[in-house]
């Protein structure tokens, strides 16, 4: 599995919206590792937040520099899956294959999925479109193509039950 620090867009930010979008991409990044941490190794909120927020976001770590995250969406996107999850496993579930229930999917993936159906229920002011882009991208730093298909399925579908105007019903 690739490192998912290193995978961030590293490009310089042409004006403030883009700056804005990047801060935003490098939160959803951070906040799927979070919870991976989280599920994998059991880790608490209040232990994820303080590590990333004093290790990761936008330090250099082992030589390597991390964009800068936008600390309170990462916080927001964090802390609203863990409180949701048990509406949002359901609800990924029943936008999976039959038979392939969200337990049976890698850990990252159950992270990926979670962070995008939480973003896309509870940030209407990021378009639906791009929430489920931006987690697509976020998929493809971990997995294959193959796998982030299915991001984008399930995700598509969830957004069309939260927002059915942007996405268009059926």
């Amino acid at each position: 599995m690739a490192d998912p620090k290193k995978t961030a867009d590293t490009r310089k930010p042409a004006g403030p919206a883009e700056k804005k979008a990047n801060r935003r991409g490098a939160a959803r990044l951070a906040a799927v590792q979070a919870l991976y941490q989280m599920d994998i190794a059991g880790a608490g909120i209040n232990d994820i937040f303080a590590e990333f927020e004093s290790h990761w976001l936008g330090n250099e770590v082992e030589g390597d520099t991390y964009l800068p995250a936008e600390a309170a969406f990462f916080r927001d996107v964090v802390s609203g899956v863990v409180r949701d999850q048990k509406k949002l496993d359901p609800l990924i579930d029943e936008a999976l294959s039959k038979g392939w229930p969200l337990k049976r999917i890698e850990a990252i993936l159950r992270a990926v999925l979670r962070a995008g159906a939480y973003e896309l229920e509870h940030r209407k002011d990021v378009p639906g479109r791009v929430v489920v882009s931006e987690y697509v991208d976020v998929a493809n730093a971990f997995v294959d193509r193959e796998e982030t298909g299915m991001v984008n399925a399930v995700l598509d579908q969830i957004g069309r039950q939260f927002r059915g105007d942007e996405f268009g019903r059926g």
